[in-house]
């Protein structure tokens, strides 16, 4: 697809031979995108999907393709996928005498932004749109990122070593897992866990069971927002419960690509220099230069008024997206559209679970079919039951709640079966 004189998209478009289910489910991108998702493509296809992806314009994930190509970074901001979208309806409507009968999007992460800027700027893409752990603010996200990433390469005693991370959340889970009633090493809602990491600091020699009191100043800032010199908050810090996944507290080496990315683009330097970032400097500079990447707008009216369902999800031990970006997110829409919206939106919370998936906590739902009975049945999801599973068994169970609500306890049976909880509000 070229939709602009410096644009190549490349799509792929998967069509049942047979067994087509009637339906399209478009799937998302991780990162800087770069690839088709096959895997999910896969999935998607095994359900009886036509399916499609895109690789929002350029190949690979490395950010130095919007390095003086902006039509590029508008492709992989927003463009590409509606242009994937209309054209994977036509020829869904071409092959088979009949246009879906739903349109799905399904994606997490930059995924997940895909997901929410499709319901902002396109409402009229999808029926049902999934947004796991979305990258939403991405110039934020990856502020904050490089304002952590440079803290703790300033000087190498602020660095936490893996041995150590393991030592804070054991602290931080001895502290706050038995808040809900259950010790089961999940955290299940973290905004009522205040575990101030000083309590480790080191009474006498350096050790692997306390802290430094550097190291105790870079974890109280990783658990902290981003803010700027006149107090405006950035982005917001980890919640509590998901250390041993902070590698960026380790500090090997350059940051991570993926958030420089966001500077390379906006400065149009393949070659930026991390180490001059400043966080009130950069900020003003990459939300001038691509902001338009940010998919934040909470007015969701068209969204809405056609009737689309939008199902988010987060799992609050995110390594790499702070689970409290997508609260902000959810309440930024209540307060722009009014308080009762759980008719078309709701956000899910999931325990322990890291990045789109894995972690110690019930990681494994099936969010698609719950989208789909909302949209097309009209059964609201009042809860989703989760599953840890370790090698090829299920060894937990639990409801996942409509956000603000929780899991809650009800005093008997196994704290491994879902039955044993109810949604109730905190």
């Amino acid at each position: 697809l070229i939709p602009s004189s410096d644009s190549h998209i490349e799509v792929e478009i998967w069509l049942p031979a047979e067994g087509w289910n009637g339906k399209y489910e478009a799937v998302g991108n991780g990162g800087w995108a770069g690839t088709i998702t096959y895997n999910a493509m896969g999935d998607a296809l095994r359900e009886g999907y036509a399916t499609s992806s895109v690789d929002t314009g350029h190949v690979s994930g490395d950010p130095t393709f919007g390095v003086n190509h902006p039509e590029k970074v508008v492709d992989f901001a927003y463009r590409s996928v509606h242009e994937m979208v209309v054209k994977s309806k036509a020829l869904i409507t071409a092959y088979y005498g009949k246009a879906p009968k739903y349109s799905y999007w399904n994606g997490c992460s930059t995924g997940g932004r895909q997901g929410l800027m499709s319901a902002q700027k396109y409402p009229e893409d999808f029926d049902g749109i999934a947004a796991g752990a979305p990258a939403n603010y991405q110039t934020h996200l990856h502020s904050w990122d490089m304002n952590i990433a440079t803290y703790v390469r300033k000087d190498p005693a602020n660095a936490i070593p893996n041995t150590k991370l393991a030592t804070l959340n054991k602290a931080v889970l001895a502290a706050c897992d038995g808040i809900d009633g259950v010790k089961d090493s999940l955290i299940q809602d973290p905004h009522k866990c205040k575990f101030d990491p000083v309590t480790l600091l080191c009474k006498g020699a350096d050790s692997s069971d306390c802290l430094t009191q550097a190291q105790v100043d870079s974890a109280r800032k990783i658990y902290s927002p981003a803010t700027l010199k006149d107090g405006k908050m950035v982005y917001p810090g980890m919640p509590r419960g998901g250390e041993t996944g902070w590698a960026f507290a380790t500090a090997n080496g350059a940051p991570q690509q993926v958030s420089q990315g966001s500077f390379i683009v906006s400065k149009n330097e393949a070659q930026w220099d991390w180490k001059t970032f400043d966080l009130d400097k950069d900020v003003a500079i990459v939300d001038e230069k691509i902001g338009y990447i940010n998919a934040i707008n909470p007015d969701l009216s068209a969204f809405k008024k056609r009737g689309g369902k939008l199902l988010q999800y987060h799992g609050w031990n995110d390594q790499a997206i702070s689970a409290e970006n997508s609260i902000n997110y959810h309440d930024s829409v209540l307060a722009k559209m009014g308080a009762k919206q759980e008719d078309w939106y709701r956000l899910f919370m999931v325990p322990g679970m890291q990045h789109c998936r894995g972690g110690p906590g019930p990681n494994q739902f099936n969010f698609m079919a719950a989208l789909e009975r909302w949209r097309e049945a009209g059964q609201a999801p009042d809860t989703m039951t989760a599953y840890h599973v370790t090698g090829a068994n299920v060894d937990m169970s639990r409801p996942l709640c409509p956000y603000p609500q929780v899991a809650v306890y009800k005093g008997t049976g196994s704290t491994n079966d879902a039955a044993s909880f109810s949604c109730k509000a905190p």
